[in-house]
């Protein structure tokens, strides 16, 4: 490879950004990585020529960012679902006419199980009495949409698995449900803990993301099967790929 042309950007947040920021710093090409949170800092190796920088960036100003931090290329690895962050990444990077590549995680062929496992383009599909109305709902969609459910606590039984950590703590708490109804852990979750916390709780319906096999998609798939409880997956969002 040739003599690098300013710092490779990697939006973090997944299992994946680990994986190639090692690879990439352990051939000496220089990275800034960027994670919301401490704990994701904690999983990057330490190398002199990986920087991992904790915070939220504001889309308006990814410009300034990519310019303050010599940023020569960028490196996508956030998650499927991390949206907004994308697309100021590709609006910004297009905008310097530097180079933006994204590592799209592989999605999962469709299960065989017509009735069980249901594809929706979004939460107006699952926001339905049909769907929630006297069930006993395992949430597994990450704290920003928890309060989507709040008006539904008193027609179903929700519960919620989310990330430890004090904001998706307290979103949770917000959107009403209790703590005997909260579970917080860091993926990945095996599949024998993943089934006893369904059986435990009696879930009558799992409502997920498809976060693909890094984010436990095919595990949930296959419990599903086992045990006959319907599983609502939310597609992935589209429209904002360069």
């Amino acid at each position: 490879m040739g003599k690098q042309d300013g710092v490779l950007w990697i939006i973090g947040g997944t299992g994946e950004a680990v994986q190639l920021a090692s690879a990439l710093a352990a051939r000496q090409i220089l990275c800034l990585v960027t994670v919301t949170t401490e704990a994701a800092r904690r999983s990057f190796p330490v190398s002199p020529a990986l920087t991992v920088r904790v915070g939220s960036l504001d889309a308006a100003e990814l410009e300034a960012f990519i310019g303050g931090q010599g940023v020569g290329a960028v490196l996508d690895a956030s998650h499927p679902f991390a949206v907004e962050i994308s697309r100021g990444a590709i609006a910004a990077a297009q905008s310097l006419n530097i180079p933006y590549w994204r590592y799209e995680r592989p999605t999962l062929e469709r299960s065989p199980a017509p009735g069980l496992i249901h594809s929706v383009s979004g939460l107006e599909a699952i926001l339905t009495p049909e769907v929630l109305s006297g069930e006993r709902v395992l949430l597994t969609l990450g704290y920003r949409w928890l309060q989507r459910f709040a008006p539904w606590q008193a027609q179903a039984t929700l519960f919620a698995r989310i990330l430890p950590s004090p904001v998706a703590l307290d979103a949770a708490l917000k959107a009403g449900f209790t703590p005997d109804r909260l579970i917080a852990l860091r993926p990945p979750i095996s599949s024998e803990l993943e089934k006893a916390l369904w059986r435990q709780w009696r879930i009558t319906r799992v409502i997920t993301k498809a976060s693909g096999a890094p984010g436990g998609e095919d595990t949930k798939r296959a419990i599903a099967e086992q045990l006959g409880i319907p599983l609502f997956i939310l597609n992935r969002p589209g429209g904002y790929h360069a």
